[in-house]
């Protein structure tokens, strides 16, 4: 029996972490303790040196402290800070339905129009969910809209931010997969921009065959001259759109690193909150202040993780994942990639984007390496990409899913009076089933995902 238990600690590890993290307790924290724990027990099992704990602190400051991706995190997330006490999420709201008044469902379109551009500056779903809640769906509620129609707009736009580059998400996958967050951006961008043109599609069709449930605006609504109109338009699209090319832009071209393009932003936010005269100490100071909160919570959860992954291979976790896994039935690449996206999915209920990124993908990216799937993406060097970009369209999925989705309890807490949770739930469910068609789309056609990167050659 002890025999058995030194054979099977990686195992052992790996489920006593769900478990505590169920209790409970701050996942970082877990993480963290698990390492410790699981070294002293392989160490008195004579299968871990515990001269090896050493490693662990080297890893934390050479993998994280002084990780020059890492670096670009704390500047995206002030950047988001920024930009959503800025204003110019309201601006853009308005010109927008302004342009898109005569489409049908043209309200519901500019709003997941809105959160498509909007996903790349802020790029965090809470903050992006919560802002649209509160600008748009009262809006979409007050014009008649279904209410079912109208949340599942406003979650699936807001849950856009987890995937549309430069995502806080992508950064930390790039890291886990031994890959450049450019290239990662680069692959996530055409999945994120099918979702959304799949949304739309739903929109349309549903103005189209139910006009009761997305009314039109009317002829009269925004500026009678042509004048009032282009200025609207210049303030509303210009500077966000502006800023979405200048951070995107700079990477696609090669003329910035992902750290370099954050700082940028942070000056394009900064200059943005300026120009709408929102720019002040005390909006400065709630800006520093929510995303320092963010940061420290991210990189507690990666010195955790560091010292988890460390010690978990040490044990031999990878080989006795795939062994496991056999002993399941599940061999072949495919069943272990359907056998991940459904982990994935399942691990999305409970569990925060951060915490399944830094749980399964040091896990799993290596046995994944393991297997050779070049046959269909053309080159073993695209799976690291395409794998990634798996995982997050995946994750924004889990987001909205009833009962445990994040968005879920995001929108609860913003929604207007007469909404309630069975609303809430009601409206995903069309967008949950757009979300797993546009998974499968890039899972059956991977250029998808890597024909973006191929173009800029970031795959070379």
């Amino acid at each position: 029996m002890i025999d058995w238990l030194i054979d099977h600690l990686a195992l052992i590890m790996f489920v006593s972490m769900f478990v505590v993290i169920f209790c409970g307790y701050p996942v970082a924290f877990v993480m963290g303790g698990m390492a410790m724990l699981f070294a002293v027990l392989g160490w008195l099992g004579d299968v871990f040196p515990l001269a090896g704990m050493s490693n662990i602190l080297l890893r934390m400051w050479g993998g994280v402290a002084t990780d020059p991706i890492l670096v670009s995190i704390p500047m995206f997330i002030f950047m988001g800070s920024i930009l959503e006490r800025s204003g110019s999420a309201k601006d853009m709201l308005s010109a927008t339905e302004i342009l898109l008044k005569r489409m049908p469902g043209g309200l519901a379109v500019a709003v997941m129009v809105m959160g498509t551009i909007l996903a790349a500056p802020i790029g965090v779903v809470g903050a992006a969910v919560v802002l649209l809640s509160l600008i748009a769906l009262p809006q979409m509620l007050e014009a008649g809209y279904h209410k079912h129609l109208a949340i599942g707009t406003v979650a699936s736009a807001g849950t856009l931010g987890i995937l549309i580059p430069p995502a806080i998400m992508l950064v930390v996958m790039a890291e886990m997969l031994n890959t450049s967050a450019g290239t990662l951006f680069a692959a996530a961008t055409m999945p994120g921009l099918l979702l959304s043109g799949l949304y739309l599609i739903y929109i349309v069709c549903v103005a189209i065959i139910k006009p009761s449930h997305a009314p039109k605006l009317p002829a009269h609504f925004g500026p009678q001259s042509s004048a009032e109109f282009w200025a609207t338009m210049l303030k509303g699209l210009l500077p966000m759109t502006f800023l979405m090319v200048v951070v995107l832009g700079s990477i696609f071209a090669g003329w910035a690193t992902a750290t370099e393009s954050a700082g940028v932003g942070v000056l394009g936010a900064f200059l943005l909150a300026a120009i709408n005269g929102k720019l002040n100490w005390t909006m400065a100071n709630d800006a520093i202040r929510s995303a320092c909160r963010a940061n420290a919570m991210v990189f507690l959860i990666f010195l955790g993780a560091t010292g988890f992954s460390y010690v978990f291979r040490t044990l031999g976790g990878d080989d006795l994942m795939i062994q496991t896994l056999a002993n399941f039935g599940i061999d072949t690449k495919w069943e272990i990639l359907v056998f991940l996206m459904i982990l994935v999915f399942l691990l999305g209920f409970p569990f925060e984007w951060i915490e399944i990124c830094l749980i399964v993908l040091p896990v799993f990216a290596p046995v994944l390496l393991k297997l050779d799937f070049s046959d269909h993406l053309g080159d073993k060097a695209y799976l690291m990409p395409w794998f990634g970009t798996l995982v997050a369209v995946n994750l924004q999925t889990s987001f909205m899913t009833p009962p445990f989705g994040a968005t879920l309890f995001y929108m609860k807490g913003t929604v207007p009076p007469g909404v309630s949770m069975s609303d809430v739930y009601k409206g995903m469910y069309p967008f949950v089933a757009l979300q797993i068609l546009g998974l499968l789309l890039c899972i059956a056609f991977p250029e998808i995902v890597l024909w973006l990167p191929r173009v800029t050659g970031m795959l070379d």
